[in-house]
């Protein structure tokens, strides 16, 4: 009976999976799959509030500075007063600073005499929505009179919590331009090496390990030390989203390069062929489609490289510049043993690199292992 069962079953998810679209089928196993869910879902969040509305969920201006909260430490949310009264609303409590006698390092305490309830949707620093559609409200702040610093300050006063949503937009956005160009590069010319061979694979091919014989940061400094110092903030920001996806496209030609290989001697090949196809068509009608589900598998794990190349560009001072701003920014401010002991909130920008990588990872496996819907 229990080998009945089982061939019972076997028989149902194989009627199943012949019933279904190869999309639906690689929904169906993509969602099973919870590490795949949660990096997906963390990476919408962050590039809806990052990329799309950093203005609005930043509760202060990218420069907005407090030269009376110099190196803040974070402010901590209650909901219990000093009297032990409980509020709905939660709140914070001013931060009051002083001078250590001992250290003559400013330091803050809260002053509980005086509380900040915590609002939504609350009147602050104007902004222009897309760049078009000037207004001032925010997702959450305090009353004019206060203030309300998730992850502290920086050593101009700035915070660094509305720092960071604005830095995402730069770091993220990277990622993704950055991948969109070595995914051109990198299909095009992979295509065109395995489908051809001969004399063109061995010129694409040498191209490729002429590149990645360069050890990658060193190669990142010198181009982009190369770049003008009078340049914009645009111009930089592109210069090293170019740089990197002119040296990060290698890697992604040589794997479409040995799927193209495989898929050159399917059967589906040759009636075409036959037919009068040009090779143009085969190309990108036969053989492009069915590297779709490959492309963007390797498309979402090369993002993580992509954002942590800029990062360390950036870190380098060698990456984008002030005014504009990104993770890698943020964290060359905290360059020295110093400010870790000091100001150790200001590396806080590290754990949304790590996330953000790490949820990318999760949601690359996931999408590689439903590209494959037909295995269990």
């Amino acid at each position: 009976m229990e080998e009945v069962r089982k061939d019972l079953e076997e028989f149902e998810f194989e009627e199943k999976i012949y019933a279904l679209t190869y999309w639906q089928l690689v929904w169906r196993k993509f969602r099973r799959n919870s590490a795949a869910l949660l990096g997906g879902i963390i990476l919408l969040i962050f590039y809806f509030s990052m990329v799309i509305f950093p203005e609005f969920f930043a509760p202060y201006h990218l420069e907005h500075i407090f030269i009376e909260y110099i190196d803040a430490p974070p402010q901590r949310i209650h909901f219990i007063d000093k009297d032990g009264k409980f509020h709905l609303r939660p709140f914070v409590y001013r931060l009051t600073g002083a001078i250590d006698p001992n250290t003559f390092k400013r330091v803050y305490v809260e002053d509980k005499s005086e509380i900040y309830p915590i609002y939504f949707f609350v009147r602050g620093d104007s902004y222009k929505l897309f760049g078009l559609f000037e207004t001032n409200i925010h997702l959450f702040g305090t009353l004019q009179e206060g203030t309300i610093f998730l992850f502290g300050t920086d050593r101009q006063g700035r915070d660094l919590f509305s720092r960071i949503i604005y830095g995402g937009r730069i770091s993220l956005t990277v990622g993704l331009v950055g991948v969109f160009l070595s995914m051109i590069l990198g299909t095009t010319l992979g295509i065109i090496s395995g489908y051809y061979g001969g004399t063109v694979d061995n010129i694409i091919q040498r191209i490729i390990e002429f590149l990645t014989a360069f050890p990658s940061i060193p190669l990142w400094m010198s181009l982009a030390a190369a770049l003008p110092q009078d340049w914009s903030s645009i111009k930089s920001y592109f210069a090293v989203t170019i740089i990197l996806s002119i040296i990060g496209w290698g890697g992604l030609a040589r794997q479409f390069r040995g799927k193209i290989l495989s898929l050159r001697e399917e059967e589906y090949i040759l009636p075409a062929r036959i037919v009068g196809c040009s090779e143009s068509k085969i190309l990108f009608t036969h053989l492009l489609p069915n590297c779709l589900s490959h492309i963007i598998v390797i498309a979402t794990l090369s993002i993580p490289g992509m954002i942590l190349g800029e990062t360390s560009l950036s870190f380098l001072g060698l990456g984008i510049k002030p005014p504009m701003t990104s993770w890698g920014v943020l964290l060359s401010e905290c360059q020295n043993v110093r400010s870790v002991v000091q100001t150790p909130w200001l590396t806080i920008p590290v754990a949304f690199v790590i996330i953000t990588v790490l949820s990318f990872n999760f949601l690359g496996d996931g999408l590689r292992d439903a590209a494959d819907p037909y295995t269990r």
